[in-house]
């Protein structure tokens, strides 16, 4: 008979021994419902996936347009180079955020409670960063001339080390993601065989990478776990950072300031978390994960969204509040527009609608219930696309010297059809991937919230010892020894 002790870990051998030996049906029970997804295409999700891949399709035709006739068929002038496309881009960046603070922040310091959304929260780090990389691509004029960037760039320029960053932060995000599901791919392969498409079977055998669970492979894995956990928080740290970079190195009034990288960095968190939750709930719902994904971990996400975003709150009456205070010539004529012009509704509704209304809600306990945090996190996320737009736009409106002999539409700007429908385009593509895997793939790390129900146990089990012992000493009549000398 085949040693278990030897097949798996230490902190995983109880629970593998147990299936294995007697078909715990909580088990089983974890199994199914999170493969249950991947084996059904219903109705609806043939519908949902034919929208996105047309409203995708669309949006290529509209950027084969846009390379057909030149960044003149959008809005984007000598003004406003840069325009939805880049603040899109920012916005993208900071959502794949999301990731690094529910899965690896919360794994290295031991929250239990992570288990069942850790892989939606990597799956969002992953898809945001696919998309986000390629729209400065598409804010190109001449896209075929991106290698220049790398052949014949400067490391003086902020844009080269956000090149680097982007690149080293997606392909540290793509195995965060990839190397948890081993373990959950290797049971997808065993379960292909023996009914199930031979296109899934390939790629689950694929994926497994010869995964058979002995102790050396698991020992591997929960090395290699650690090594990335430790890695990939200060490279997610340092993206968002030289993204603000591009921003604050400028000498563009709005932009010359040194709380972007911290700024940049608290709202990606505060942006990122809130698409957790988001997706929490949409993956929850529909496919039925009530027993798994409570109204606790809820509860706990809420609480850590209430902080980040009154960290948010901060930064940002820091970003308003000192050059407002000083109102120098330049800074002050983009202030006023902003305060008193044509972008203050947009941005006081930003102020108290998606920074001061979460608070409020989210710092009550019944703010933090599944619905209301829910439309909290919604406004949150809308309103951080919209500040990234406010971030991007209204400064590249307001240079220091102002473009001399120009059309007078060009001194503003407002996205037409070919960059909402290229957009609209990636935004589809975010979806689309995520629909995908989440008929392919389990949405939890089974493995991980099996051993949680195997911790689960064990403490459980050690308390009723500890209270069992305690009333044996208790009720104990044997007398006491004497202390001796």
């Amino acid at each position: 008979m085949e040693n278990n002790s030897e097949k798996y870990p230490n902190d995983f051998g109880a629970l593998a021994e147990d299936y294995e030996k007697s078909k715990n049906p909580i088990f089983e029970q974890i199994r199914e419902d999170s493969l249950r997804p991947t084996r059904i295409w219903g109705k609806s999700t043939k519908i949902w996936l034919g929208i996105l891949f047309a409203v995708a399709a669309w949006g290529v035709y509209a950027y084969i347009y846009q390379c057909r006739h030149g960044l003149g068929s959008t809005a984007m002038r000598n003004y406003v180079s840069w325009g939805l496309y880049i603040s899109t881009f920012v916005f993208f960046i900071g959502i794949s955020h999301s990731g690094t603070l529910v899965s690896a922040i919360l794994r290295i310091t031991k929250q239990e409670w992570r288990r069942p959304i850790t892989r939606s929260a990597e799956l969002m780090t992953f898809v945001s960063l696919c998309f986000g990389g390629i729209m400065p691509i598409i804010d190109l004029g001449r896209p075929d001339r991106i290698l220049n960037l790398v052949i014949h760039g400067r490391v003086q320029s902020p844009l080269i080390w956000d090149v680097i960053c982007i690149t080293t932060y997606f392909t540290g995000s793509t195995l965060f993601l990839y190397l948890p599901m081993i373990p959950d791919l290797a049971l997808l392969r065993d379960r292909m065989s023996a009914k199930g498409s031979r296109f899934r079977k390939w790629l689950y055998t694929k994926m497994a990478i010869n995964w058979t669970g002995t102790k050396s492979q698991w020992h591997r894995l929960e090395t290699v776990m650690t090594i990335m956990t430790i890695i990939i928080i200060p490279i997610a740290v340092s993206v968002h950072t030289v993204v603000s970079y591009i921003f604050a190195m400028t000498l563009r009034p709005g932009w010359d300031s040194t709380v972007f990288g911290p700024y940049f960095v608290a709202g990606a968190l505060y942006s990122g978390s809130a698409t957790v939750i988001i997706a929490m709930a949409a993956f929850r719902k529909l496919y039925h994960l009530e027993n798994y994904i409570t109204s606790k971990h809820f509860d706990l996400m809420g609480r850590i969204v209430l902080v980040l975003t009154l960290v948010y709150a901060y930064l940002n009456l820091n970003e308003y509040w000192i050059p407002a205070y000083k109102m120098s010539t330049y800074e002050g004529h983009l202030l006023k527009d902003l305060f008193f012009g044509g972008y203050s509704s947009v941005f006081w509704t930003l102020q108290f609608g998606t920074v001061l209304l979460p608070i409020i809600i989210m710092s009550i306990p019944a703010g933090r219930k599944i619905r209301p945090l829910i439309f909290a996190c919604i406004v949150i996320v809308i309103g951080a696309w919209i500040k990234r737009y406010i971030i991007v736009v209204p400064t590249l409106l307001h240079p220091y010297m102002p473009i001399q002999e120009v059309p007078a539409d060009w001194s503003n700007y407002f996205p037409n059809w070919v960059e909402w429908s290229v957009t609209m385009g990636a935004l589809s593509g975010i979806f689309i991937i995520i629909t995908l895997f989440s008929k392919l793939f389990p949405m939890m790390a089974i493995w991980e919230v099996e051993e949680g129900v195997v911790i689960e146990q064990d403490k459980k089990l050690a308390e009723e010892i500890r209270l069992k012992r305690e009333h044996e000493i208790s009720t104990s009549t044997e007398p006491k020894p004497i202390a001796t000398l």
